[in-house]
């Protein structure tokens, strides 16, 4: 399967600096988005949640226009099916010692679907030790831009 660079991986941090004027990544996030590749955005439900779990104790205005962007298709969203839960388990295993959450899991799935680890994510540590394919490193434009 050939790699689909059409997409763009959107992790939490990513989503909550650019909705959150105190975070300490959001001046870096809202100046990223005139230099951004012109792809898709792409995330899971996963993701979803955790963006709203965490928007609610910081910026709790921005939930609606989140959900707003979402309806509109400013992104995309990849759906696990049950054949993932044993991928996750596995990843979660692997990675216990960061440890691995399920968003972050989950974009992990969504990479080797993809058969692409293009990714922004102001989590540059863990998405420096995950790996797509098992072997293959996520590329954070977050992290080089």
């Amino acid at each position: 399967m050939k790699a689909n660079n059409e997409y763009l991986i959107i992790d939490t941090g990513f989503f909550i600096a650019l909705g959150n004027a105190k975070d300490q990544y959001h001046k870096k996030a809202v100046e990223m988005l005139d230099n951004l590749p012109k792809r898709k955005w792409i995330t899971t439900w996963p993701v979803l949640t955790e963006v709203c779990h965490l928007l609610l104790n910081v910026a709790s205005d921005k939930i609606v226009p989140f959900f707003k962007n979402l309806e509109e298709g400013a992104f995309l969203l990849f759906n696990l099916t049950e054949k993932d839960y044993g991928t996750i388990r596995e990843l979660m295993g692997k990675y216990s010692d960061l440890p691995m959450d399920l968003a972050d899991a989950s974009l992990v799935i969504l990479a080797n679907h993809l058969q692409q680890g293009d990714i922004l994510s102001t989590d540059c540590r863990d998405f420096k030790a995950y790996r797509w394919k098992n072997h293959i490193p996520f590329n954070n434009l977050f992290d080089v831009l």
